[in-house]
């Protein structure tokens, strides 16, 4: 029978490459990752039976590339792995896409347990977040809907906040330096942004990027 096969995604290479060796005697580990644009490559050409994801990821954040991954291979299991413990991101990576949300300081001991949990077809969250996940429902503090930022300019707004340029970005993109220059245009001029250095606050705030 087949092992069942496991792509990484994380931009911290010692730490995935600790999580590959942890699972290789008992999983297919195809290949780790580094960012979020090569992570949808890798999973549409290789098409494993789960992919482990950092939020943090540059290029293309986790949030985003799970989206973009649900729609593209809806039968693979996707678990975030992450430093993260905002309830809020996590109710929202596993309403939209995630089949599991857990915790690195806690991935030594339920990795493992995660990955055959989320095959059975079950959900699984790292017990502390489970909590926080209920406070937060129970709370339910979100405000009315507001703007909000089209995929493209999350995808721009990333690119920008971590310092590419627009040519850079728009190679990233493949589109054009003037579409880039028109969706940041329409980004700052949406959300009442005047400087660079807004940009990067507001990218923090909608979780595209981590604080520095």
């Amino acid at each position: 029978m087949d092992r069942p096969g496991i792509l990484i995604a994380d931009d911290h290479v010692l730490v995935a490459e600790a999580f590959k060796a942890l699972l290789e005697p008992e999983y297919n580990v195809f290949q780790v990752v580094s960012d979020g644009r090569s992570l949808l490559t890798a999973a549409k050409e290789l098409r494993p039976d789960v992919v482990l994801l950092d939020l943090n990821l540059p290029l293309l954040n986790g949030l985003d590339a799970g989206v973009e991954l649900r729609r593209m291979l809806p039968k693979t299991k996707l678990i975030v792995l992450t430093m993260n413990e905002d309830a809020d991101v996590a109710s929202r990576a596993l309403h939209q896409w995630a089949s599991g949300y857990l915790l690195k300081k806690s991935a030594g001991v339920e990795l493992k347990k995660s990955i055959v949990e989320v095959l059975r077809g079950h959900s699984y969250v790292t017990p502390s977040m489970a909590q926080k996940l209920m406070d937060e429902f129970i709370r339910d503090p979100r405000p009315e809907n507001t703007k909000e930022l089209t995929p493209r300019q999350r995808q721009v707004l990333q690119l920008l906040a971590e310092g590419r340029s627009m040519k850079e970005a728009a190679a990233v993109l493949d589109i054009a330096v003037r579409t880039i220059a028109f969706h940041k245009y329409r980004i700052m001029k949406d959300f009442g942004l005047k400087t660079n250095a807004d940009i990067v606050r507001f990218a923090i705030r909608e979780r595209l990027i981590l604080e520095p």
